[in-house]
């Protein structure tokens, strides 16, 4: 199992994304990662699969199109399409902050969320590798919808913010609870897109990390879902027209409670 500080790839991070000739044609995708100073390479749909596939810096699970997941119950709404396992992991201490890097993004509207799941169900350092992540349990870690605005067609959400149109990536900073057990993990960045009436358009992307701390740490049952499974397609914030009726504006993020890496206090 390899695990790697690529120092020198920052570099090639940064030259991978904007050849893309995608810029603007279509949606966007999770391009790299950042700790602290060090970038982490991620999966380029537009680079040969062979060129990426096993190789030694290789942390996030290949996605092959910049297209979404439009069903609730498509077994790629865990991590895209393939999904297939990387080779290394992104080593990081709980409490630590990870960045997702996005050379660009075109959707304004809909929920933005951050999930983990352990490779070992918490108890084991079982390699992420030969996981199956429709089999995983996910818990959310991270959640951000619509911030403010009259209503949610033409309010501001999360998601709009998160764009840049000055040419500089989307950063999208996400802090591992503390608490966390150590251990091995898979992390899942979910944008879903829901500016097309009853149409709502999934786009995630995952990862492997290496967490070491102090914690001991996990959640309980009632925060761990399965994808597919955490979504229901009559969920009325998922089948969802924003532009009528005109008036709306709450809108209640899917998918469950947030743990944030204490336990549960029943009152």
């Amino acid at each position: 199992m390899a695990f790697i500080v690529p120092v020198l790839l920052a570099l090639l991070a940064i030259l991978s994304g904007p050849t893309s000739t995608v810029v603007v044609l279509a949606h966007g995708g999770l391009a790299n990662y950042t700790v602290g100073e060090t970038w982490y390479r991620g999966y380029d749909p537009n680079t040969p699969a062979e060129d990426q596939i096993g190789q030694p810096w290789m942390v996030q699970r290949t996605w092959d199109t910049i297209d979404p997941v439009f069903s609730v119950s498509d077994k790629h709404i865990a991590c895209n399409n393939p999904g297939l396992p990387p080779t290394s992991y992104i080593p990081i201490l709980a409490g630590e902050e990870i960045t997702a890097v996005y050379w660009y993004w075109l959707h304004p509207v809909g929920p933005m969320t951050v999930w983990l799941a352990s490779c070992g169900n918490g108890n084991s350092n079982t390699d992420c590798r030969n996981v199956n992540p429709n089999e995983a349990s996910w818990f959310k870690i991270w959640e951000a919808g619509l911030l403010e605005g009259p209503n949610l067609a033409e309010g501001v959400w999360y998601q709009k913010k998160f764009q840049n149109w000055d040419g500089k990536p989307g950063l999208w900073p996400v802090t591992i609870p503390k608490n966390l057990r150590s251990g091995l993990y898979m992390i899942r960045h979910e944008i879903m897109s829901i500016h097309v009436e009853n149409k709502p358009q999934f786009y995630p992307e995952c990862a492997h990390l290496n967490v070491t701390g102090e914690g001991d740490a996990f959640p309980p049952d009632a925060y761990l879902v399965k994808f597919p499974g955490a979504y229901s397609a009559d969920d009325p914030y998922i089948n969802i027209n924003i532009y009528l009726p005109e008036d709306q504006d709450k809108y209640i993020i899917p998918g469950g409670p947030i743990w944030n890496g204490f336990p549960k206090v029943e009152i």
